[in-house]
């Protein structure tokens, strides 16, 4: 007999343990399958253990930069074992405290290879090759995604690496290339170079972190370039070719010349993979696009019983967004369960944040001035430099700027977007301010506290009103 559940969560990342959480709280019996560790990639390959890294890198970047602080350390150094095994010790807290909300909240636990093997049917084959039988009603795919492949250069993880490979190195790279200027290609090339590796950064657009606001783009090739990084937009690798001492790459430049260099690593960052495979959706006919499992706003799939969220399903692929499906895909079930008093509401992506944790921080939240103006909206926009803030320059943190979007006829935040030191903290302010529906009056209104970073919000408000204060 299969165990019968009202809920069975495939997948334990920040979509998957969330909505199992939420299911219980709401009085669901749940059940959790989760193949490698609960939390997921995020938790344990991804989020959260990168941010361990960076902040080893940061405070390093600071020791180096202790005069300009009156301070001083003499040879300052780094243990890159000592440094990998902290961002580890994180992963394993998190990895722990996930294992101990599952207790807390009575969901059942079951480490195994899930796979759908009818309506409402899920197989957990485990680590002894013994398979145990689920039954549920409603079943929700959170899977997640991994990293993709370049089609002519599989990574190794010796010299040529994913983002798995860059969190535990075999070794510090000297010359390292970077494919790809998202956020994770971006993260990493910022963590290595703040180590002292000399970074090449390789991006297919004509711009670094492409889907943010053009002129955070150049500002942040200008601040990485200035710290010495080599940026190449609209540039590609047409081979990689690695050997006991490093890697061969050729490299097309945005000119179309080819011409080869050598580097000790490569991280190849260049988008996801859904894992949609032998998970038997095809079984049931569940649709998908390019791989990705289609939804509708409540996380619903084209089968009944079936509900997907994450990065399984469409973008943005991030972790907060997989969270917030998983609050919504299971009081949707609870109120198709006869739950009367829970209201599950759909996400706006346009109020879904973007937060990228290099140096200097980028961080953003709906459209940028050039989608705006593409969606026929008249703008007006504000933007107010770190310069001329006091906070900053008191923190030695004066390269950045906010800069604001708003709808020129109703007042409405069209779109927010940051670079500078800690604006993936600020970016929630103008989140809240974009989900509730707030005008310019409301931002222009509110008591921002000094000394802090977040003048430089209201102070971008005022710059797109004509009413700017310090510039």
């Amino acid at each position: 007999m299969a165990d019968q559940y009202d809920v069975i969560v495939l997948g334990s990342g920040p979509g998957g343990y969330v909505a199992a959480i939420r299911a219980a709280q709401l009085g669901l019996k749940t059940a959790i399958v989760e193949r490698e560790n609960l939390g997921g990639i995020c938790l344990n390959w991804g989020c959260i253990p990168t941010k361990a890294l960076l902040r080893s890198a940061e405070v390093f970047h600071y020791m180096t930069h202790a005069d300009a602080y009156g301070l001083s350390n003499d040879k300052p150094s780094f243990d890159l074992a000592k440094v990998v095994a902290r961002s580890r010790a994180v992963a394993k807290q998190l990895n722990q405290g996930v294992t101990h909300l599952m207790k807390k909240n009575k969901i059942a636990v079951h480490m195994g290879e899930g796979a759908l093997t009818g309506k409402g049917k899920l197989s957990v084959k485990g680590a002894d090759g013994k398979a145990t039988e689920l039954a549920a009603k409603h079943i929700i795919v959170a899977t997640g995604a991994r990293a993709r492949d370049l089609p002519f250069a599989k990574a190794d993880g010796k010299r040529i690496w994913t983002y798995r490979h860059a969190m535990t190195p075999p070794e510090m790279p000297k010359e390292l290339l970077v494919i790809g200027s998202g956020a994770i290609g971006i993260e990493f090339a910022s963590f290595y170079a703040d180590l002292g590796a000399k970074v090449t950064v390789v991006e297919m657009l004509d711009r670094v972190v492409p889907v943010e606001d053009a002129e955070i783009s150049a500002q942040l090739a200008k601040s990485l370039q200035k710290q010495g990084l080599t940026i190449l937009t609209g540039a590609g690798v047409e081979s990689l070719a690695p050997d006991a001492n490093g890697v061969a790459a050729k490299i097309k430049s945005s000119d179309g010349k080819t011409a080869e260099q050598r580097f000790s690593h490569v991280i190849v960052a260049v988008g996801i993979v859904p894992n949609t495979e032998n998970i038997g959706l095809e079984g049931l006919g569940v649709k998908t696009t390019k791989g990705h499992i289609d939804t509708d706003p409540m996380c619903r799939t084209s089968v009944p019983g079936i509900w997907a969220i994450g990065d399984v399903t469409a973008p943005p692929w991030l972790a907060h967004k997989a969270s917030h499906e998983g609050v919504t895909a299971a009081e949707a079930i609870a109120q198709e369960l006869g739950n009367k008093d829970v209201h599950p509401h759909a996400m706006d992506p346009k109020n879904i944040p973007g937060c990228t944790y290099c140096r200097p921080q980028v961080a953003s939240v709906g459209l940028t001035e050039a989608k705006a103006k593409e969606a026929g909206y008249e703008v007006r926009v504000g933007k107010f430099p770190a310069i001329g803030n006091g906070k900053a320059i008191a923190l030695g943190e004066v390269e950045g700027f906010i800069k604001t979007v708003f709808d020129a006829k109703t007042g409405e935040l069209l779109g927010a977007h940051m670079i500078g030191a800690e604006v993936t903290e600020l970016i929630q302010g103008y989140t809240i301010g974009k989900t509730a529906e707030l005008v310019e009056t409301d931002f222009i209104n509110t008591v921002f506290p000094h000394p802090t970073l977040s003048e430089m919000m209201h102070e971008s408000v005022l710059a797109a009103f004509g009413r700017v204060i310090h510039i």
